[in-house]
């Protein structure tokens, strides 16, 4: 194994496998080594295979409105394996007053949506004469002030379903930045996304993706002709004359560009090495996702599945109907529900036994959908890696990150809950460095987009 790489990438999750593709598109001669400290690559991207059935530990899927993500499917020839599911061919389900609600699917519904009353629908008009606070607030506060406190069950849910998080401690500026530009710009937030419609047509929902034989299939093709160096922790990182120096359990290495493309909290700890940061680590939020075939008796509601605000009081975060959504999840003549355990709020219920788990799990499901008297399958994982959580320091790490950047040449930080949690905002982190790399420049802070919010 050669000792100098023109390029080193530590870790081999999607950030880290997205770097390197884009390194090789825009520098094909560059020698670029990647190096993981566990025995496979994909880091949270794991599917699970059993009895027929399909389902997975981390993510579920990645929207196709992305151009970077939609750029690596196209070089791969994923593009032409990938399957979507249509947002706007399936509906999305809010335990409400304990009963599941259809989201609308149009802007004209919310008239007569029963989520919202009469007057918290006018109340979310309100927006429109409601300066903006320059500071930034926990996401809670910052819905309830610019749209009263009736949406923050709807506000809940959605971040229920990405962050598995607490609304109440999240950062607006961390978690919606392109939001809150466009709020600070106009005025208002309803009045910025009226400006940015009238330039900008709008198009059809997007749809997610995954693949025949789950996400990892994407893992799989990323890793194919990569030099990757399996069982390689780096324990101690030095810079000196602009060069990298990295000893690891499998050798010495130096390098002239670092992409550090860890989970933040496994960066920290090696990024402490160079200077300390305002924080040690960062919140995560771990769930554990119950697997559950049935036979086609039970009645799924069509759509992508469900979630429940905290004051629901439901065992389950929330369902997925995995079989509706993706074909092949499923054997012929049954079904499958994928249900969301724990979170940043309920760590308490991880610790219960599988037995205990399955049978609250079940008994929750029960009560909002017509389901077989038992499962003909079910599985309980345990991912043991969680959900960054972007809480009201994490604009503190960012500023911090920034600064290390240019103090150190050639040093790149990306991944897991910097700058996002999903596939998505890890593809795009993952193009800002590669073309930094190439222009030979620190990777410059994103002009983020105002991103949709979709339950």
């Amino acid at each position: 194994m050669k000792q100098n790489y023109d390029i080193i990438i530590i870790g081999s999750g999607i950030s880290g496998l997205a770097t390197a593709h884009f390194l090789r598109k825009l520098k094909p001669d560059a020698q670029v080594l990647l190096l993981e400290k566990g025995d496979r690559a994909g880091g949270a991207i794991k599917s699970f295979r059993q009895n027929g059935f399909l389902a997975e530990w981390g993510p579920h899927g990645f929207l196709d409105n992305v151009p970077e993500s939609r750029e690596i499917l196209r070089d791969t020839g994923l593009d032409k394996e990938a399957q979507q599911a249509p947002l706007g061919d399936f509906y999305r389900y809010v335990c409400h007053q304990g009963k599941l609600v259809a989201l609308p699917q149009k802007p004209r519904k919310l008239l007569t949506t029963p989520l919202l009353t009469i007057s918290e629908k006018l109340r979310i008009l309100g927006d429109f004469w409601i300066k903006p606070k320059k500071e930034d607030q926990t996401i809670g506060a910052w819905a309830a002030r610019r749209f009263g406190k009736g949406v923050l069950p709807l506000v809940d849910a959605a971040l229920t379903g990405t962050f598995a998080g607490d609304y109440q401690r999240l950062s607006i500026d961390s978690v919606m930045p392109g939001l809150r530009r466009l709020e600070i710009e106009h005025g208002s937030v309803l009045r910025g996304l009226k400006q940015k419609a009238k330039n900008k047509k709008s198009g059809p929902l997007p749809a997610m993706n995954n693949f025949p034989q789950g996400l990892e299939r994407l893992v799989e093709v990323l890793t194919k002709d990569k030099e990757i160096v399996f069982n390689c922790p780096l324990n101690l990182l030095k810079y000196h004359d602009d060069i990298w120096q990295l000893t690891t359990d499998q050798g010495n290495f130096t390098t002239s560009s670092l992409v550090m493309a860890l989970p933040v909290n496994g960066a920290l700890p090696l990024l402490s090495q160079l200077e300390p940061p305002p924080l040690a680590q960062i919140p995560v939020a771990r769930i554990f996702n119950v697997v559950m075939g049935f036979t086609d008796q039970a009645q799924v509601p069509y759509g992508f599945g469900y979630l429940a605000p905290e004051n629901e009081n439901r065992f389950t975060l929330g369902a997925m109907f995995s079989s509706h959504m993706f074909p092949n999840r499923a054997p012929d003549g049954h079904v499958l529900l994928e249900a969301l355990v724990g979170g940043r709020r309920h760590p308490e219920k991880l610790k219960l036994s599988d037995e205990e788990i399955i049978s609250k799990v079940y008994a929750d499901l029960s009560q909002l959908i017509k389901l077989p008297e038992q499962p003909v399958f079910v599985k309980v994982l345990r991912p043991e890696s969680g959900i960054p959580q972007l809480e009201m320091e994490h604009p503190r790490l960012l500023n911090w990150r920034r600064g290390i950047e240019k103090n150190y040449h050639g040093l790149h930080i990306l991944g897991f809950g910097w700058d996002g949690i999903s596939i998505n905002d890890m593809t795009k982190s993952a193009r800002q460095a590669a073309e930094a790399i190439v222009a030979g420049r620190v990777s410059p802070p994103e002009n983020a987009p105002v991103k949709p919010v979709y339950f």
